[in-house]
């Protein structure tokens, strides 16, 4: 389930050239703060997957609601302490 969830997240990441030392730029529409860049873009999308673990991970560790993406849900049990 969780692999799932984060392989169709990462299918509908958007990446983009930007003005920056890391000039790589890439998000995921419809998870707020979920973003990372790199010197090239095979760097910007493992750290994407990176930020995108580190998040998912949190967030179900705090409880919270977890978007659905590509019709892929993930129940979120009640916060770990």
């Amino acid at each position: 389930m969780l692999l799932e969830y984060l392989q169709a997240a990462l299918d509908r990441a958007h990446y983009e050239i930007i003005e920056d030392e890391e000039p790589f730029y890439g998000e995921i529409p419809g998870i707020t703060g979920v973003w990372a860049s790199g010197r090239t873009l095979e760097e910007c999308r493992r750290n994407l997957a990176a930020v995108l673990e580190d998040w998912l991970l949190f967030t179900i560790a705090q409880g919270q609601p977890i978007p659905e993406i590509g019709g892929v849900t993930i129940p979120v049990p009640q916060r770990v302490a």
